[in-house]
This record gives C-alpha cells, sequence and structure tokens, in this order.
C-alpha cells in the first residue's frame, strides 16, 4: 500500500480523499493556490505545496506545477478528485511516465471515455444504446446551426471535454444554437483548455440516472446501483438520491450490466460513472461516462456501506475487489442536497464573501434513526472565492425509507446554518416539501417548470404557520420574562407578562393565550385550537429546535423589533409577536416601498464583464442581449426587462464589478 498521496485537487473533494487516506495510515500532500492558502484542505493535510495564482489555468490544472509537488514530496500516488485534471489524459500518462501511480482509470480509458464524441462511439459499438446526435467536431456556429436543424429541435450543445454543467447549453432554434456554441466554446476554453464541441437531440421529460461501477486490474467489475440526479439547474445537479424512485429491478440490471460492458470494452480499472437518459417508459439512453469520481458519491456509499475512495487506491495498489455483484444490495435510501455560494433570490447567481456563521447539523446518527453525514470543504470564518466551483458542502442524510430520508434532510436543512453569504439552503429546503418531488415524479426539467419565475421563497400551508406562530409565541414569552428580571429596577414597578398576544405572520393575525409550565407552553388559537410547545431556545440563541404538538420545528432566529425573523423549510417569515393594543396601532402603519431600479442595469452578481452588447444611444428590444459577465466559470448574459433607449454605460470589457453596481443607464 502506498505510504504518501498527493491530492490534486481543492475544496470538500480534497478534504472527503484526505479523511479516507487518513483512515487507512496514508500521509496526505495537499496543493494550493494564493487564494487557497488558508483553505481546509491545507490544515488538514500532513504537507502543503503552494503551486501558483487564483486563477485554476495558472495553478490546478498546470501540469508541471503538480509534477513539480510531487518530485519535491515523493508521493507515490495521485488522487485527482473530480473536475481539475481528474480526466485529462495527458496528465495520467505524465504520472505515468514518472513512476507515480494515478488513482483512476489508465490513460487510454480516459482519452476513450472522457471524450464524449468517442465515448458515444465506442458505446454503440459495445451495444449501448445512445441518443442521436452528431459524433463530429464542429467548426464554427454557423457548421453548429445547420447540424441542428438537422437533428432537430431542441438540441443540446455540449463540449467534449465537459463536466459539472460548464460548456452545456440548450437550444430552441437557430439563434439559440449560435449562441449557445459561442458560450459553450468559451465555457470549455476557459475550464478545461479544450474547446471542442458536439450537438445531440435533447430528449424532453428526461430523467438523469447514473450508475456506479467499479473494476480492478484482474477483470472484474461490479455496479453498485443507480442514483437519480435530475434535479438539475442550468445542466448542474442540486439533489441526488440513491436509488432512484422510477426505476424497477429488471431496469436496474440491464443498465448496470451495460455500465459495465461499457467499462471492460475501454480497459477501464477504479471507480467510474456511466451516465443514461431514461424516459418515462423506462427506455435508457447512454449519455457519457465520467471516468473519475462523481460529486455525489456519498449517496452511493450510504446504501452500499462501500467507501468508494477506500476502493480506488486499493485497486490502484494492485489489490482485487473484496466483494461480487451478489453481494452488492440496496440498503434503505440515501439524499444529497449541494449547497451552493448562489442566491435563489436573485436567480441563482453566485455570492462570494466571508463566511460569518457555518455551523453544518452534527454528523452521524440521528435521534430518529437516520444518518446525516456533510462533506464540505470550508470553515467559519473561510472565504468564498470567485475563482472556483461555488459548491460549499454536500448534505447527505440515510434512513431506511424514502420519505424517511426527506424527512432527516429537511430537519438537518433547517439545522444547517450559514451567513455571510447568499446560499441555496432555502431553495433545497422548499423542493424537500415539494409535492412533486415527495411522489418521486421528477424529471431534469423540475426546476424550470416548477419556478419557472426563480425562486421567491417558499410558502408554508396553514397548519405549518400556525405551528410556527405558536413556537413564536413560546419564545416570545422567554424574551418577556428575560426583560422583566433585570436588574437595577424600581422597587415596586415588577413587569408582568402577559398571557394575550396577536402574532402576525404570513400576512395573518393570529390571537393566542399562552399558559406556561415548567416544561413548557401551551398555545391556544382564538378558534380554540391548542398547541403543545416545547423549545430549547435562549434570547440570542441563532437557532431554535422547538417541537409542537411532539414534531420538531426547527428554525434558524434573529430577533426584530416585537418578534423574529424565522427560516425554515425554504421560507423566510417576519413573525410579529405583540399586545393586542400594539397589533391594533401597528396596523395603521404606512407600508415602506423600495426604490426603482427599472431605469438602470445593475450587475446581478460579483463578476467581470466579458462584453457590452451595446452602445450609448442604441434603442434596445424586451429580451435584447445587453452584457456578459462571467463569475465562477459561467458567463450570464444580461437582457433587457422592457423596450428602452441606452443613456450611458458606466462599465467595460474587463471591469471587476460588485453585486448592484450600475452597468449601464436607460432613458
Amino acid at each position: 500500500m502506498f505510504k504518501k498521496i498527493l491530492i490534486a485537487n481543492r475544496g470538500e473533494i480534497a478534504c472527503r480523499v484526505i479523511k479516507t487516506a487518513r483512515k487507512m495510515g496514508i500521509q496526505t500532500v495537499a496543493v494550493y493556490s494564493d487564494a487557497d492558502r488558508n483553505a481546509l484542505h491545507v490544515r488538514m493535510a500532513d504537507e502543503a505545496v503552494h503551486i501558483g495564482p487564483p486563477p485554476a489555468n495558472q495553478s490546478y490544472i498546470v501540469i508541471d506545477k503538480i509534477m513539480d509537488a510531487i518530485r519535491k514530496t515523493g508521493a507515490e500516488a495521485v488522487h485527482p478528485g473530480y473536475g481539475f485534471l481528474s480526466e485529462r489524459m495527458d496528465f495520467a500518462a505524465s504520472l505515468e511516465a514518472e513512476g507515480v501511480v494515478f488513482v483512476g482509470p489508465p490513460s487510454p480509458a480516459i482519452e476513450a471515455m472522457g471524450d464524449k464524441i468517442t465515448s458515444k462511439k465506442i458505446a454503440q459499438e459495445a451495444g449501448v444504446s445512445t441518443v442521436p446526435g452528431y459524433m463530429g467536431l464542429i467548426a464554427d456556429a454557423e457548421e453548429a446551426v445547420t447540424i441542428s436543424d438537422q437533428i432537430g429541435y431542441p438540441v443540446m450543445i455540449k463540449a467534449s471535454a465537459g463536466g459539472g454543467g460548464k460548456g452545456m447549453r440548450i437550444a430552441w432554434n437557430a439563434q439559440e444554437a449560435r449562441e449557445g456554441f459561442e458560450m459553450s466554446q468559451n465555457e470549455a476554453r476557459n475550464s478545461f483548455g479544450d474547446d471542442r464541441i458536439f450537438i445531440e437531440k435533447f430528449v424532453t421529460q428526461p430523467r438523469h440516472i447514473e450508475i456506479q461501477v467499479l473494476a480492478d486490474k484482474h477483470g472484474n467489475c461490479v455496479y453498485l446501483h443507480e442514483r437519480e440526479c435530475s434535479i438539475q439547474r442550468r445542466n448542474q445537479k442540486v439533489i441526488e438520491e440513491a436509488p432512484s424512485p422510477f426505476l424497477d429491478e429488471a431496469t436496474r440490471k440491464a443498465m448496470g450490466e451495460q455500465a459495465c460492458a461499457l467499462a471492460k470494452a475501454v480497459g477501464y480499472t477504479s471507480a467510474g460513472t456511466v451516465e443514461f437518459i431514461v424516459d418515462g417508459q423506462r427506455n435508457f439512453y447512454f449519455l457519457e461516462m465520467n471516468t473519475r469520481l462523481q460529486v455525489e458519491h456519498p449517496v452511493t456509499e450510504l446504501i452500499t456501506g462501500i467507501d468508494l475512495v477506500e476502493m480506488m487506491i486499493r485497486v490502484a495498489a494492485g489489490e482485487p475487489l473484496p466483494f461480487k455483484q451478489e453481494d452488492l444490495k440496496i440498503n434503505g435510501w440515501a439524499i444529497e442536497s449541494r449547497l451552493y455560494a448562489e442566491d435563489p433570490y436573485r436567480n441563482f447567481l453566485p455570492s462570494i464573501g466571508r463566511l460569518t456563521r457555518y455551523r453544518p447539523p452534527v454528523e452521524g446518527k440521528t435521534a430518529r434513526g437516520g444518518i446525516v453525514r456533510n462533506d464540505t470543504g470550508v470553515y467559519e470564518g473561510g472565504e468564498i472565492s470567485m475563482y472556483y466551483d461555488p459548491m460549499i458542502a454536500k448534505l447527505c442524510t440515510w434512513a431506511p425509507t424514502r420519505g424517511e430520508a426527506i424527512e432527516e434532510m429537511r430537519l438537518a436543512l433547517d439545522t444547517f446554518e450559514v451567513e455571510g453569504i447568499g446560499h441555496n439552503l432555502p431553495f433545497v429546503g422548499a423542493v424537500m416539501d415539494h409535492p412533486r418531488f415527495v411522489s418521486g415524479n421528477i424529471t431534469t426539467a423540475f426546476i424550470a417548470e416548477e419556478y419557472p419565475e426563480g425562486f421567491q421563497g417558499a410558502a408554508l400551508d396553514d397548519a405549518q404557520l400556525r405551528k410556527v406562530a405558536a413556537a413564536a409565541a413560546a419564545m416570545n414569552r422567554v424574551s418577556e420574562i428575560r426583560r422583566t428580571r433585570i436588574s437595577g429596577t424600581m422597587d415596586n414597578h415588577q413587569r408582568r407578562v402577559g398571557n394575550d398576544w396577536v402574532v402576525s405572520v404570513a400576512g395573518q393575525d393570529l390571537a393566542v393565550k399562552i399558559d406556561a409550565d415548567r416544561d413548557g407552553s401551551t398555545v391556544t388559537f382564538e378558534d380554540g385550537a391548542t398547541h403543545r410547545v416545547t423549545s430549547d431556545w435562549t434570547p440570542g440563541s441563532q437557532l431554535a429546535r422547538t417541537t409542537v404538538d411532539g414534531e420538531p420545528v426547527v428554525m434558524k432566529v434573529a430577533e426584530i423589533p416585537m418578534g423574529f425573523r424565522l427560516r425554515l423549510r425554504g421560507a423566510d417569515l417576519k413573525v410579529h409577536v405583540r399586545s393586542p393594543r400594539a397589533a391594533e396601532l401597528a396596523r395603521l402603519m404606512p407600508e415602506k416601498l423600495p426604490p426603482d431600479t427599472s431605469r438602470f442595469l445593475l450587475c446581478p452578481m460579483p463578476g467581470l464583464v466579458v462584453k457590452i452588447n451595446v452602445a450609448e444611444g442604441d434603442e434596445v428590444q424586451e429580451g435584447q442581449a445587453l452584457a456578459t459577465v462571467e463569475a465562477m466559470k459561467m458567463e450570464n448574459i444580461l437582457r433587457a426587462e422592457k423596450k428602452a433607449i441606452v443613456k450611458k454605460i458606466n462599465a467595460a470589457p474587463g471591469a471587476s464589478l460588485k453585486v448592484d453596481d450600475v452597468i449601464m443607464e436607460f432613458e
């Protein structure tokens, strides 16, 4: 077995590999850029080597710098994680030439499967069903339009060396094909150093289901069942689960056997993933093979009990797989929510900055019999950089059934405290309660169909709102009692806390009466309904773990005048708890309206201006492209919301902007 492994990556996946290596008694070497000097993976590793400036194309994907780090430290093997150099055949070949073991497949398999065009041809030859498309290289945007017209819209435009949603666009007409080709090519060039593009038919109403395979150097190959990855936004996975709620045993077996056949056809070893599109009749089509560890591998580990990173290391060291296909059973259900540094209230635009608060839920067994796991590469006080992928953490839950795993995830998300940046915790919390997700009736179009206008927060039903109101009333009583106990007050002027209150939440005024005892509070509503509330909350705490009628209600808390800001289940609520007289007066207060910014194009996220599409004096139409801003390796086109004339342009290409910086003004 190896004595020292270098991890050619950063963030949560580097930390994940270090954990397993440490468990196996293997020393680890981290590499880091200027931006990651104080990163968690650097702190966790036994050694760390500086490899250059923040941009990945000057540090993490520069093969020579990684090779220098290997020579300096004497590492015997390299784990590439995912992204960066993980699917670069020339990197694996460089390691082989140096006599260093690549913890992954052999370079010919990476070359064959890492290139989406070649992999489709091999899949066809191996008898794997594939999606119709154009397998050759495409020279320019006009040829892309011609090919798209021939295939028939909609089409998917993809970077051949792509991954993680980078360099991918769906085009529904010729204009979108032209724009999509250019943007995909730019993203591919910047992210992977390879701008080759191919086009295939976009299958409508598809599910994205992938098979995890594992092969050793002794001819053994198994599949570790499937992962459902259909909850995606802009082709970037958001929520994954294992197994899929859609597959039956026969389809699972057929997909698994085809995945293994494909792996054997290219002499594949190590962990890999074969991705399929599955239609409503359970017909499946080969999409691509990722010759690396997937981001969502933890859900497979949770339902099989197998450490995939450990297996990769053991296979790389020449050991045979310690199990056979018949040994791999599905145990329970696992769900993963990806926590991204993106603001769901601003159309999921990237958010960067310092994590002023980062408190994930406690990992391990839960009181309800489930499991919580959090794979992360950040810490409280650390910074989220504009240079890399926006992932903060991967929160996973396991339980015996899908319904129980969802409930474990709901509670874990409500417990997860993140402050200082925009993040998508409210959104994934809302998805967990969405009836369509709960039913398992999902496709890759789920987010686009269910949130066509973006995400503005979840609306809780009346039953849940009443529980929140009851909990808030009980918490307010705790605050009021604390206020009566302030020292230094005048004698004979002790303030009494009343029992009658009005809770204002989501546009409703709910009159309640509170009867408290040592164990909790009984909250009675005007219609006679009662709720029993217990809580561990004390004034100043930012997390309230309460139970209402025996059911857990966990909320993030911020105190506001006469009440609380409460966040749970994707909802962000201002809850006021007032005396009846104060509530009567509050209803007379005027509402303050936000300022009008309709005459400005504001930068929606921190980023770099790539292109300005118009000039001062131009008349623009609704939907017309005005500017392109790049953030976290993704290009974003900003379009006109209505017809207008450009009065002034305040930003030029190359400018680095903050959120709400003015790009241009309109008359």
